[in-house]
């Protein structure tokens, strides 16, 4: 299935990479949750579990609640290219599911924020213009890419992912141009879904509400 460019033209072949030569690995830090807290702080930390069980595939920090990095910890010694940045790929670098192993989200909007990447992660920043903002975030939720992140994650009881094992996958890439009109229609997509959902939501809260008062 492939979009068509202007006049119905077909768009250049896919170019297969491997993430080694797509992206660099930028340094991340190792605080655990009591290191952060939701009330104040200057710098915001992406926690693995965060990752796992509530950030949204195309990461906007203007919609999400990323808790800070408490006031007590020295931010001094963080490198500003460690500092996540639009088009940063996020990953989640371990867990217990194989399902979950490598679970990625991608920096969208960080609104001027300070924004670093925390445990049990690993930071990817491409290397070059290569990808449109958006696209890597569904592109690594893929079914291609994530049955290779799951063949190289190692382990028994915990799997994890290196960055080594990581840079060895293989991405196919269309051209910019085709990768924003694919990001075009996931995020359709995705702004559907969400108004069904919070629909969804109010219709059972309305069920609730006529079942506990219809019945007296």
């Amino acid at each position: 299935m492939r979009f068509n460019g202007c006049g119905g033209n077909s768009f250049p072949r896919w170019e297969e990479k491997k993430i080694g030569k797509l992206f660099s690995f930028k340094i991340t830090n190792s605080l655990s949750r009591e290191k952060l807290n939701y009330q104040h702080g200057a710098v915001k930390n992406i926690h693995y579990g965060d990752i796992h069980t509530k950030f949204q595939t195309l990461f906007d920090i203007e919609k999400e609640n990323v808790p800070y990095i408490d006031l007590d910890v020295n931010i001094d010694r963080i490198n500003e290219e460690n500092y996540c940045e639009v088009g940063d790929m996020v990953l989640a670098d371990a867990s217990e599911d194989l399902n979950d192993v490598g679970k990625s989200i991608e920096i969208v909007n960080l609104n001027k924020e300070k924004l670093v990447a925390g445990l049990h992660t690993i930071l990817a920043r491409p290397i070059n213009k290569t990808f449109s903002i958006g696209f890597c975030g569904y592109l690594f939720k893929s079914d291609k890419v994530r049955t290779q992140i799951q063949k190289e994650s190692q382990g028994s009881k915990v799997l994890s992912i290196s960055t080594g094992r990581l840079s060895n996958i293989s991405l196919t890439i269309p051209c910019i141009e085709e990768q924003t009109r694919i990001v075009g229609l996931f995020s359709s997509l995705d702004s559907k879904i969400e108004i069904e959902t919070q629909l969804l939501k109010k219709l059972e809260n309305q069920k609730t509400f006529l079942s506990q008062n219809l019945f007296v």
